[in-house]
């Protein structure tokens, strides 16, 4: 791969799905990556290995040995886990979310984490 170059090449051009093509299974996958996400982030700040999974309850552990305040919802986000796989290849009915709530926990769960990474939520 020597010699590859990447100059004069634009960005990928990004754009938002439709509204009807978002599903409830995509929604919800979308939901949990972002919560895992944001769980990994503030692990990395903190300077704790951050554990191959997608598995919100085993980062939530992770977060508690580690003595690192907990989420918002933290009782409660483990619940997107099976969408993590299941929701994504329709395996899973994702129809029993209630979207409102899940978004909510989403927020809270990204401003949590910006404020940890940020260092002014440190525990």
């Amino acid at each position: 791969m020597s010699g590859l170059s990447l100059a004069g090449m634009s960005p990928p051009r990004r754009r938002a799905l439709p509204a009807h093509r978002i599903t409830a299974h995509s929604g919800a996958s979308n939901c949990g990556f972002q919560v895992e996400k944001a769980m990994k982030a503030t692990l990395f700040k903190h300077g704790v290995l951050v554990p191959r999974t997608h598995n919100i309850a085993q980062l939530l552990d992770v977060l508690d040995d580690a003595a690192i305040p907990a989420p918002p919802h933290a009782d409660e986000i483990d619940s997107l886990n099976p969408y993590a796989v299941q929701a994504r290849y329709g395996t899973l009915d994702a129809g029993a979310l209630d979207r409102q709530v899940v978004e909510v926990w989403v927020n809270e769960v990204l401003a949590w984490a910006g404020l940890q990474v940020s260092g002014a939520g440190s525990a």
